[in-house]
């Protein structure tokens, strides 16, 4: 096996290391006329010529040369083959995420004529929200009201002296429980029903982008 000697600076091509890598790849094909030769590069970066592939070849990657020094197969190293998986996999996504907007588009075009329609279609989406939260903030108001009750029967226990009795305290507990509770479920509502504005608005843009209408 020849290899271009070594340096102790990182090897760069060179007119004389070009020449001996030349003259190594004519000896090694003078002596292997008939075998199958190979040409890779070493973590130093130096050009190797051999009849046999390294252990790393796989690894490294390389290439497979006729006995007139020519290419004829190329293998991969294990970073291109990484790079070129990556490639793939990126491209495999911009397909899907491509076939999948060609779909809404199409649900969009077949589902509506104008964009008045979708506008009924978010009204009627924000409708259920609308009565959730109408809904919680009427349990809320009888909710605090027993919370405003519950506390003066507190307040008053204690200026009496008196212990506040333990099924008064889990009542007080449960009550602020489902008031938070309720504060939530009005908040998440609130959050939902600007999701859904924003997806109709998202979607009259694109209907309007798609068939040209005003």
């Amino acid at each position: 096996m020849r290899v271009d000697k070594p340096s102790c600076k990182p090897w760069r091509p060179t007119a004389r290391s070009t020449a001996f890598s030349v003259f190594a790849l004519a000896v090694v094909l003078a002596g292997s006329a008939h075998a199958a030769l190979y040409r890779w590069v070493d973590g130093s970066g130096r050009v190797h010529y051999s009849d046999t592939p390294p252990t790393s070849y796989n690894q490294s990657g390389g290439a497979e040369l006729n006995k007139q020094g020519q290419v004829i197969r190329r293998t991969q190293s294990e970073a291109e083959r990484r790079a070129e998986a990556e490639r793939q996999a990126e491209a495999k996504r911009i397909q899907a995420e491509q076939q999948k907007q060609a779909q809404r588009d199409r649900a969009l075009t077949q589902t509506y004529t104008s964009e008045a329609e979708i506008d009924l279609a978010r009204d009627r989406a924000l409708e259920h929200h609308k009565l959730a939260i109408k809904s919680a903030e009427a349990r809320a108001v009888a909710v605090d009201a027993n919370l405003a009750e519950m506390n003066e029967r507190v307040a008053r226990i204690e200026k009496a002296g008196r212990t506040i009795p333990v099924g008064l305290r889990d009542d007080l507990t449960q009550a602020n429980k489902e008031s938070a509770e309720l504060k939530r479920t009005i908040q998440k509502n609130l959050e939902a029903m600007d999701a859904v504005r924003a997806r109709y608005e998202a979607d009259k843009l694109r209907f309007r982008e798609l068939t040209g209408k005003p």
